[in-house]
């Protein structure tokens, strides 16, 4: 598959199919493609937490739920969750970030979680990213010291046959790019 057409079949998928399991070898690929993840410094800093115990996935899935709002029900379904610990970047990482006033971990977390998303989506498996969990509840069931912090929350799931992709509307890419200026 050409890599456009992988970003243009790439959605978060918000249902899965509730009795298929995400298989050895394409949790590794996917635990593959973060690890190759360029980042600031070469930081790498990250922890990946695959949750695919059941039960537990239950409980984490649970602590994505909005309880005020209703959002992220649809976790419960996802088979595997990947949860993304914010790790300290490398000294060169964050005095270039206190410099410049970056927080180049969240920017590194971003890019390893698309990279994982993208090839789960080249495997036939759906994702989306999760930023709004209970992170005190999540790092209680993971055992995630206190001092930590939870960056991403990422279901994983086979959609079901009848799941469309969903047609991409976006701005005019003239008004989101510019030449030489700004202005």
């Amino acid at each position: 598959m050409k890599f456009l057409d992988l970003v243009k079949k790439r959605q978060s998928v918000r249902r899965y199919v509730l009795d298929r399991k995400i298989k050895e070898e394409e949790l590794n690929r996917i635990l593959k493609s973060a690890h190759l993840a360029p980042s600031a410094s070469n930081s790498q800093p990250w922890t990946f937490i695959v949750v695919d115990e059941p039960v537990l996935v239950h409980k984490v899935a649970k602590a994505t739920h909005g309880t005020l709002i209703g959002i992220n029900k649809f976790v419960t379904q996802s088979p595997l969750l990947i949860v993304i610990v914010v790790e300290r970047p490398k000294i060169t990482t964050q005095i270039g970030g206190a410099i410049k006033g970056k927080d180049y971990p969240l920017i590194d977390i971003g890019i390893a979680a698309e990279h994982m998303c993208l090839q789960a989506e080249e495997d036939g498996i759906g994702s989306c990213m999760l930023g709004w969990f209970d992170e005190k509840r999540i790092k209680e069931l993971l055992k995630i010291p206190k001092k930590k912090f939870i960056g991403l929350v990422i279901s994983f799931g086979y959609a079901p046959n009848d799941y469309a992709l969903r047609k991409k509307i976006r701005k005019p890419i003239s008004e989101i790019v510019k030449r030489n200026s700004y202005l």
